[in-house]
C-alpha cells in the first residue's frame, strides 16, 4: 500500500496553533472556575465593591483565603478581573459584573457553564452515539443541563420577548393585552411562559414539555411567581399537545431539536385559531455553513453536536436539523407543513424570530 510523502511543517503556523490551543486549555479549565465563582458568590461579593484583597473576598463569602487567592489569580490571567500589584487587590469591572454577577442582566452568563459541565459529564453517551448512530434524548442528560438552560436563556427572553419579539408580530401584542389563549411548546422550566403571563394578565397560558421533571419545576416556578391561576403546565409532545383555537403558539429554541419538526408544525397548524400566530425563536444562523464560522456559530455548532442533533436523532424521523439550520431550511419546514405566510419578524446576535401564519 502506497504511503503519502510527509508534508512539510510550517513552524510559525505550528506555534500559532499550539498557542491557540493553550488558550483553549485555559478557557476549558475556566469553565469550572466560573461555576465555582457563581456558586460560592465570589463574583457577587466583588460586584460594585471596588478593589478587594483575597482575604476580604474570602471573609465576605465564608470561604478559605488560600483557595480564593488561587482562583483570583486565574481570573486575572483570563481578563475576567483586574489585579493591582501595588495594593495586591482585585477588582471586578462593572462590565464583567453585568455578565457574571447580575442575574437580571440580559448578558448574565454563568448558566451556560452549567450546560458545559453537563456536556462534559455526558461525553461518554455522545461518544457511543457517534458509533451507533442512535440519539440521546434531552431527558437522558445530566440534570444540570435543565437548570443551566433555563438560567442561561431566561435573561435573553426577559430582555427581548416582551419588549421587541412579540411587538414585531402582526397584531399579536394587542390580542395578548385583550385576552388570548396561548400555548408555549417545549417550555422547559417555564421561564418564557411565566414572563408572558406576567406581562399579559388578561391572557391564559399553558406550557407543554415532554420532560416531566421540567414540568414539575415549571409548576413550582409559576407558584413562586404568583401566576399559577393563569398558567398551567402539562406533559405533552410537540406533535400531540392538546387544545384547539390557540391565538398564539410559541416555540423557544426547540424546533430544531425535534425529530419530526414538520410533523410538529402540522400539529401547530391544526391547533391554531384561524387568525392565530406561531412564533418560532431559533438560534441565529446564516443559511450557509461558511457564513457561520464565527464565535457565535462555534458555540452553537458545539452545543448542537452534544445536545440538539442527538436529541433529534433520538426521536421518530430524526431529521437532525441542528442548531444552525438557518432561516431558509426552517421556512421550508414550515411551508411544507401548510403555513402560507412565513417571515423573519426580529433578530438578535443570538436568535432569529420567525412568524408563521396559516
Amino acid at each position: 500500500m502506497a504511503t503519502s510523502a510527509p508534508q512539510p511543517i510550517n513552524e510559525a503556523k505550528l506555534h500559532e496553533f499550539v498557542m491557540r490551543a493553550v488558550g483553549e486549555m485555559g478557557a476549558a479549565m475556566n469553565a469550572a472556575l466560573i461555576i465555582l465563582g457563581d456558586r460560592l458568590g465570589l463574583y457577587k461579593a466583588m460586584a460594585g465593591a471596588g478593589p478587594l484583597t483575597s482575604q476580604e473576598i474570602a471573609t465576605r463569602t465564608g470561604t478559605t483565603e488560600r483557595y480564593v487567592r488561587e482562583w483570583l489569580a486565574a481570573q486575572a490571567a483570563g481578563g475576567f478581573i483586574t489585579y493591582d500589584a501595588g495594593s495586591n487587590t482585585y477588582t471586578l469591572p462593572p462590565e464583567q459584573a453585568l455578565a457574571l454577577a447580575d442575574e437580571q442582566s440580559p448578558v448574565f452568563l454563568p448558566g451556560f457553564f452549567d450546560i458545559v459541565a453537563a456536556c462534559v459529564k455526558d461525553e461518554p453517551k455522545i461518544r457511543e452515539a457517534f458509533r451507533s448512530g442512535k440519539g440521546v434524548g434531552w431527558h437522558e442528560h445530566d440534570h444540570g443541563l435543565f437548570a443551566g438552560t433555563e438560567r442561561f436563556f431566561r435573561p435573553n427572553y426577559r430582555a427581548n420577548l416582551i419588549k421587541s419579539w412579540i411587538p414585531a408580530l402582526a397584531g399579536t401584542e394587542a390580542k395578548l393585552k385583550e385576552g388570548a389563549s396561548v400555548a408555549d411548546v417545549g417550555c422547559g422550566l417555564g421561564a418564557s411562559t411565566i414572563l408572558m403571563a406576567e406581562a399579559y394578565p388578561n391572557s391564559t397560558f399553558v406550557g407543554f414539555d415532554y420532560h416531566s421533571g421540567s414540568i414539575d419545576m415549571a409548576r413550582e416556578a409559576a407558584k413562586k411567581a404568583g401566576v399559577a391561576n393563569r398558567v398551567k403546565f402539562e406533559v405533552a409532545k410537540a406533535k400531540d399537545y392538546p387544545g384547539k383555537g390557540y391565538h398564539f403558539v410559541a416555540f423557544f429554541d426547540c424546533l430544531h431539536d425535534m425529530g419530526d419538526p414538520e410533523g410538529a408544525a402540522r400539529h401547530v397548524l391544526g391547533t391554531l385559531d384561524r387568525d392565530g400566530t406561531w412564533m418560532i425563536v431559533e438560534p441565529f444562523a446564516n443559511d450557509k455553513l461558511e457564513d457561520n464560522l464565527n464565535p457565535v456559530g462555534r458555540v452553537f455548532y458545539a452545543a448542537s453536536t452534544m445536545l440538539c442533533t442527538p436529541a433529534s436523532l433520538s426521536q421518530e424521523v430524526g431529521l437532525g436539523l441542528g442548531a444552525q439550520a438557518g432561516e431558509s431550511r426552517l421556512s421550508k419546514v414550515l411551508r411544507s407543513a401548510g403555513f402560507t405566510r412565513v417571515r423573519r419578524a426580529a433578530e438578535t446576535p443570538f436568535n432569529i424570530v420567525l412568524e408563521a401564519r396559516p
